[in-house]
């Protein structure tokens, strides 16, 4: 019996290392892309109920079998955490729900039937109908925020000391993502100019893509590339951040498994390369350039294989997706538009292109202009 108990606990303890391994964040952020081009491609199959509920049950109860971590617990049961939780439960179901009814909608007008949303009667007076409504959810949602309330009190902490800081310093869950991307990217980036790109880009989604099918209705078919990109910028490029930030980032700011103990004292080297090194001392095998040219001073010689990079992937990154992957996208689009889309699109693509040379080759910065304060 005894032994029967050991070997148990080994499998478990091989489980849970295997899942630590796969949470490091590059692993990490490329199954959850591949999750997400999987789900794409067979949502029709994915979002049955003969395949979705059984697979709910089962992440269920991996997470419920999971609680039985001390460490994991003790990350999920922290009041900050809770609501993350359930915003991942809550996303996951609203997201099948959309797709269920976009698989049942693409199929009803491959086969010539009507729409699920076709001659519905959801027309209703504002008072008394629609009054009731409200007032009843409004009942309901109070008395659920007291009982929450209640049962899970505030975390409050010690009043504010310049002198102790909570290691880690995490901010609210809403900015965690932009906490996130504060360790690949400048302040002015991360936190203003990434951001109003996404704002930006989403205003501009309904002008760039102007396909009229798939108006009123759920559907994936009509849509691929407008909602593809949207949940690719939704889900891997915010949610998965702030996973990051609530779930794997522990003292120091380093990344630990869901199953891992915070240890403060794990010493985690973390050192900075910049590409002006890469290119003029490991691959020029010369020092860093510090004379000035003409007219150009020396700091910018020293970036130019930076800045030109940087340029190309902006100049040539539309012609090359044109070539490779939308030349019936440009056709439809016309030259001013898919310029504005694949420019978003290829700001969007940096981020994880940025993360991933962070965590491979501890890439600080391609271009590092220190004297203007302008890095990338």
């Amino acid at each position: 019996m005894m032994s029967s108990l050991l070997a148990a606990g080994s499998i478990f303890d091989t489980i849970k290392d295997g899942i630590n391994a796969l949470c490091q964040p590059h692993w990490f952020l490329i199954l959850s892309v591949v999750a997400l081009i999987v789900f794409l491609l067979g949502y029709r199959r994915f979002t049955k109920p003969v395949f979705a509920i059984p697979f709910a049950a089962v992440c269920i109860v991996f997470f419920l079998a999971s609680c039985l971590d001390p460490n994991f617990v003790e990350i999920v049961k922290k009041a900050d955490n809770v609501p993350i939780v359930m915003m991942m439960f809550a996303v996951s179901f609203f997201l099948w729900l959309a797709f269920r009814q976009a698989a049942l909608n693409d199929e009803a007008t491959e086969n010539g039937q009507p729409l699920i949303e076709a001659g519905a009667d959801d027309k209703v007076l504002v008072w008394p109908d629609l009054v009731y409504i409200e007032l009843i959810a409004l009942v309901l949602c109070t008395a659920f925020l007291v009982v929450w309330a209640i049962v899970l009190r505030a975390p409050l902490e010690q009043p504010a000391d310049p002198n102790v800081a909570p290691n880690p310093a995490k901010a609210p869950w809403y900015f965690l993502g932009l906490q996130e991307m504060l360790v690949y990217f400048d302040p002015w980036l991360a936190g203003v100019v990434f951001p109003g790109l996404i704002v930006v880009g989403l205003i501009a989604i309904p002008y760039m893509d102007t396909n009229p099918r798939g108006n009123g209705y759920y559907t994936f078919k009509e849509r691929p590339f407008a909602i593809t990109t949207f949940l690719f910028g939704f889900l891997i490029l915010w949610v998965v951040l702030i996973i990051f930030g609530t779930f794997l980032r522990g003292p120091n700011w380093n990344f630990f498994g869901p199953y891992e103990y915070w240890d403060l004292h794990r010493p985690m080297a973390l050192l900075n390369t910049e590409f002006h090194d890469l290119f003029w001392i490991t691959l020029m095998g010369r020092a860093l350039p510090t004379e000035s040219w003409a007219f150009v001073p020396g700091y910018i010689i020293r970036e130019l294989p930076g800045i030109l990079l940087v340029g190309a992937y902006f100049v040539l990154g539309p012609l090359v997706l044109r070539m490779l992957f939308f030349r019936k996208l440009y056709l439809q689009m016309g030259f001013v538009r898919y310029g504005v889309m694949s420019t978003l699109m290829l700001v969007m693509m940096l981020m994880p292109i940025k993360m991933a040379l962070r965590w491979t080759l501890n890439l600080h910065y391609i271009v590092g202009i220190t004297e203007w304060f302008l890095n990338v």
